[in-house]
């Protein structure tokens, strides 16, 4: 079976004053326990600037998204 979402984790876009299809970042559970995040790519410029104990594989890519939507998204995060 393919992995689909199951949630959304904080409050919707328009919720958070997005009236148009640019600025959506999102975050997504998946059904296999993963997450899925929607936002900025910027694996070109933030790639140089990892920290020496990061890595990125070549199919990965940096995404930024605003802190608005991570700290709406918090109170649907799981605790460990």
């Amino acid at each position: 079976m393919a992995v689909r979402i199951t949630r959304r984790l904080g409050d919707p876009p328009r919720k958070r004053g997005s009236l148009t299809s640019e600025t959506c970042p999102d975050i997504f559970e998946l059904t296999d326990g993963s997450f899925a995040v929607i936002g900025t790519e910027a694996t070109t410029a933030l790639d140089p600037h990892l920290p020496p104990d990061a890595a990125r594989a070549d199919y990965e890519r940096i995404v930024v998204i605003t802190r608005e939507t991570l700290i709406r998204a918090k109170k649907d995060i799981p605790d460990v």
